[in-house]
């Protein structure tokens, strides 16, 4: 058996979705004539709450798009250290729109608003980089799936607007924190003035994201996406499946959330030092491999070995990610290797 939890990107199209693809009826996105594209974008505006939506390629695309909105070169993005849009999007910012970064410490990403707000320099003058943008990830990714408090978000969202930055929701597993806690999604949306969501990664289409915002500034990114190489002709076939998770593939999410809770229950009694499962609230487990005396690169290897695939975050964290792909005996076998290999060094079996 082997349960693979590198990633909720892994996820593969259902028997309905490929239908839906089949079925769909499509235009040139590029002038806007695509009605299944149309259809999708108007549906994830309304759900976030926004006045418009943009349908790209990927998720990195509809965050740097996003960031673009707001900032020009020379301003400056800030975000918590452990940020998707700062970690793993290659320096995007900086290499195409000439954007710096700031970030402050974040213990797994969450957001503490009275620390974003020391870092922010909302008028910097001829001295100092000028802060556009702040930039919150809900859920979090490299966090372990950190949902934001919704107060914290609100607060955010007002202080910035006193001062005149704006806010982008990276909001790629935002269906998760919506599933998780019950806050609807415009609430969520209402926080911030450019959202992205994935519908590739927990929704499992094969592809794509949407970016939300007003119709002024999703008239500005359909240029920006253009420019980046995200013109697409034909592509209400990839919408079909989006609009297809969105209906069918959305309350499910709490099944995911569930295996990794009984997973991180499972992994928490036996060492407690390797994970709090207080702390999975979706569908991230990571584990503190480091406290029982791994490596993460050495303990992903070695569960890989046994028919676990994960992700080594950094030097001593390894992250587990649950999909639709992942069943009940896959979860349950993923608990008996980790605790078995977990403990080999406790032991000192696996010296």
């Amino acid at each position: 058996m082997v349960a693979d939890l590198r990633s909720d990107t892994l996820t593969r199209p259902t028997p309905g979705m490929r239908a839906a693809v089949l079925e769909a009826e499509v235009g040139d996105d590029v002038y806007g004539e695509d009605p299944t594209v149309v259809e999708l974008e108007e549906q994830v505006a309304r759900l976030l709450g926004h006045e418009a939506a943009l349908f790209m390629p990927t998720g990195s695309m509809a965050n740097q798009v996003g960031l673009r909105l707001h900032a020009g070169p020379g301003q400056e993005v800030i975000s918590d250290h452990l940020a998707h849009v700062l970690r793993a999007e290659l320096g995007a910012a900086a290499a195409y729109s000439g954007i710096t970064t700031r970030s402050w410490v974040a213990e797994r990403g969450l957001l503490d608003v009275e620390t974003a707000l020391r870092v922010m320099v909302p008028d910097g003058g001829a001295y100092q980089v000028s802060t556009a943008c702040v930039v919150v990830e809900n859920t979090h990714n490299f966090g372990g799936g950190t949902v934001q408090p919704l107060p914290e978000l609100q607060r955010l969202r007002q202080r910035t607007q006193e001062a005149g930055v704006g806010v982008h929701l990276d909001g790629a597993r935002l269906w998760n924190a919506h599933v998780a806690t019950g806050v609807a999604l415009a609430d969520y949306g209402a926080c911030a003035d450019t959202v992205s969501v994935c519908l590739s990664k927990g929704l499992g289409a094969p592809v794509g994201s949407v970016l939300a915002a007003s119709a002024e500034q999703i008239g500005q990114a359909r240029i920006l996406r253009k420019r980046m190489g995200g013109g697409m002709r034909q592509v209400g076939m990839l919408a079909a499946a989006g609009r297809y998770a969105l209906e069918h593939q959305l309350d499910r999410l709490a099944e995911d959330h569930r295996r990794a809770a009984e997973v991180a229950a499972a992994v928490g009694e036996q060492l407690p030092e390797v994970v709090d499962p207080a702390t999975v609230e979706t569908n991230i487990l990571v584990l503190d491999v480091g406290a029982a005396g791994w490596s993460a690169a050495d303990f992903v290897t070695r569960v890989g070995d046994r028919g676990v695939h994960g992700y080594p975050t950094d030097a001593r964290h390894a992250r587990f990610v649950w999909h639709l792909d992942v069943d009940d005996a896959m979860t349950g076998h993923t608990a008996d290797v980790l605790v078995a290999v977990l403990g080999e060094r406790r032991t000192g079996a696996g010296s």
